[in-house]
């Protein structure tokens, strides 16, 4: 019961807005403190814990490489890349990224995008520089608006695309659970292709509220011009 307190040492640790990291790592080592361990073998128990998931610690390389790359202008050019494709909006580009993500996490290719990797350096500056072409600059909360579009994209199509991939974990995770608990025979493949309506549902639905987009940011940009515009006359006429 005694290494229980490691819960508590995690649960006063976030309603207290501590590191995360700090409040994890102290909860493991108070843990292995009360379960008999002594320092070093909970200090040996994290080296292994480490060493068989670093792919999890892959952000620790990823993210100083996109932050060189956005130093030298790599959002830059995201944006003058959306400059030569006059009829492509923002909601169209969004809907086309759908797409792609989908189609790349139902073959297993999961890791292509992601917020970090894609949508920040790349997918929302080209969605916003296809919206500044239309409507000219746009209001920092119109900016954010589209960022958050842009995300959303990422996400439904990572979520709903995924599970038409046999093995991924979620499909494992389902048909392991069944087989060992009704003592059946379910194939994840079988769960696979019933995922794939699904994802079809979600593509549609999503990408006509990304298409949507383009109408909410015309009203939106009218909205705007149309004081400055009045301000405008007022100036002239007197």
């Amino acid at each position: 019961m005694l290494t229980l307190i490691g819960v508590l040492v995690v649960i006063a640790g976030f309603a207290t807005k501590r590191n995360p990291l700090l409040v994890v790592g102290v909860a493991g080592v108070v843990t292995g403190l009360l379960g008999g361990l002594s320092l070093r073998d909970v200090l040996a128990a994290f080296g292994t814990g480490f060493a068989g998931s670093r792919s999890v610690t892959i952000f620790a390389i990823t993210l100083p490489v996109i932050g060189l790359l956005e130093r030298h202008g790599l959002q830059e050019q995201a944006r003058a890349f959306i400059g030569r494709f006059a009829k492509l909006t923002t909601g169209r580009f969004l809907t086309l990224y759908l797409l792609l993500r989908q189609l790349t996490a139902a073959v297993g290719l999961q890791s292509v995008g992601g917020p970090a990797q894609t949508v920040r350096p790349m997918v929302a500056p080209i969605a916003e520089g296809a919206a500044e072409r239309r409507h000219g600059t746009l209001p920092e909360r119109v900016c954010e608006r589209v960022r958050s579009y842009a995300a959303s994209a990422d996400t439904v199509g990572l979520f709903f695309g995924e599970d038409c991939f046999l093995a991924v974990g979620s499909i494992l995770l389902i048909t392991g659970f069944v087989n060992t608990t009704y003592g059946t025979h379910l194939e994840p493949v079988r769960l696979a292709l019933w995922a794939i309506p699904t994802a079809a549902c979600a593509f549609v639905i999503h990408g006509a509220r990304l298409l949507c987009l383009d109408r909410a940011l015309e009203r939106e940009s009218a909205a705007v011009g149309a004081p400055q515009a009045r301000r405008s006359a007022g100036e002239a006429a007197s």
